[in-house]
């Protein structure tokens, strides 16, 4: 059962059987819940911006938790899961039935299902009759090919991928990579690479808000998790052995009180800061002179793309498509190898006495990831699925 988060009911639709040459009036985004994620945050920043061009946006939660809620606009519609549905094992499952439900009972142009987390919810729509189930185009987020699994496991994971997303219309990559990639385990060429919208629409020529970054602080963010690489932080920072450089830590998570005490074992309690969660971390960045992204695995990074729009390089472990893509030249940081303490510290020092780039110069490499115009390339995409097509071809915001 499904409930709007609002207590008005929600209008029945009665819309004729929608003509060729009609776009996609009404979309579904599902998700899982409004926690703390990059999936999760982009996927409702596009929803928004979805909405804010007149089409009729519903967002489709397991649960309305999560400290995201205030991100949503108020004019999306966003439709809880009644009884909520948490993440628990099998919950995308059950996540898939509701949904399913949903457009059984509801007019749906197109269903979009924002990466690779929330692809469990497709083979109960793929069993909707052809009449009520609508188009679906799914994200691909993160890499298809993973770091660290084993050949027998990265078959069983490309025939679920496979299965999973056979009856999908269309799919959205992140890099060129990932596209490839996509086109193989698929075996159909329905996917298009659009950039990362990690970016609002800001002037991007000017950038009369960068300031040249200065100081000796090292800031990083993410939930306090293993995959985070936090502890690899630590160590690193404390190989460079500066007792002018700051460690600033923004996020939340279970490994809080671990990283706490590993900061005291290495000597470098004194220069290290946990503030927990903000909501913002634009603050931080124009604060600091590098921002150090430590994971051992990550979908397309949008922290690189956020860090270099503020003027400010990068010191990524080879665990996302954006640091090789971004971090190209040595003045918008260095790419390190996954766990590599030592690696790490030489990049972070390396950053640290160099003379800062211009921060106009480091914005302008991210310019292209500008939420408008992908947005209307997203939307380019719905509409030709919605007209019967594939949404292939080349519309503003692909990327290059």
């Amino acid at each position: 059962m499904l409930a709007g988060a609002q207590d008005e009911a929600r209008p029945p639709r009665a819309w004729p059987a929608p003509a060729i040459g009609s776009f996609a009036r009404d979309i579904v985004v599902v998700l899982h819940d409004l926690g703390l994620g990059g999936t999760e945050r982009i996927a409702i920043r596009l929803a928004n911006r979805w909405a804010q061009m007149g089409r009729r946006v519903t967002l489709l939660c397991g649960s309305t938790e999560g400290p995201l809620a205030p991100m949503v606009d108020g004019r999306v519609e966003v439709v809880a899961c009644d009884p909520p549905i948490p993440r628990a094992r099998g919950s995308r499952r059950r996540l898939g039935r509701a949904t399913a439900a949903f457009l059984a009972a509801q007019r749906t142009d197109v269903l979009f299902v924002p990466g690779n987390y929330h692809w469990a919810v497709l083979p109960a729509v793929a069993r909707l009759p052809e009449s009520q189930r609508p188009g679906v185009v799914a994200q691909i987020s993160a890499p298809l090919y993973r770091r660290g699994r084993g050949p027998l496991r990265q078959i069983a994971y490309n025939l679920r991928t496979r299965a999973w997303l056979r009856r999908a219309d269309a799919a959205v990559s992140l890099s060129p990579e990932m596209t490839r990639d996509a086109d193989r385990v698929l075996g159909r060429p329905i996917t298009q690479c659009l950039r990362l919208p990690a970016l609002e629409d800001e002037p991007p020529r000017r950038f009369p808000d960068l300031v040249p970054a200065s100081g000796r602080l090292v800031l990083a963010a993410g939930r306090l998790v293993a995959e985070k690489g936090f502890d690899v932080a630590l160590r690193a920072f404390a190989r460079l052995r500066d007792p002018q450089a700051r460690l600033v830590i923004l996020g939340e998570g279970p490994r809080r009180a671990q990283l706490v005490s590993l900061a005291e074992s290495l000597g470098v309690a004194d220069q290290v800061e946990l503030p927990g969660y903000v909501a913002d971390i634009g603050p931080w960045l124009r604060r600091a002179r590098v921002f150090l992204l430590a994971s051992s695995y990550e979908g397309y990074a949008a922290v690189v793309v956020e860090a270099l729009a503020a003027g400010r390089p990068v010191v990524a472990t080879d665990c996302t498509a954006a640091a090789h893509e971004l971090l190209d030249r040595p003045e918008r940081g260095a790419v390190t190898p996954i766990g590599d303490v030592e690696a790490m510290a030489a990049g972070l020092r390396r950053v640290l006495d160099a003379e800062p780039a211009p921060p106009q110069r480091l914005a302008a490499a991210v310019a292209g990831h500008r939420i408008g115009p992908i947005a209307m390339a997203y939307l380019d995409i719905f509409d030709a699925v919605h007209r019967g097509g594939r949404g292939v071809g080349d519309p503003v915001g692909r990327a290059a």
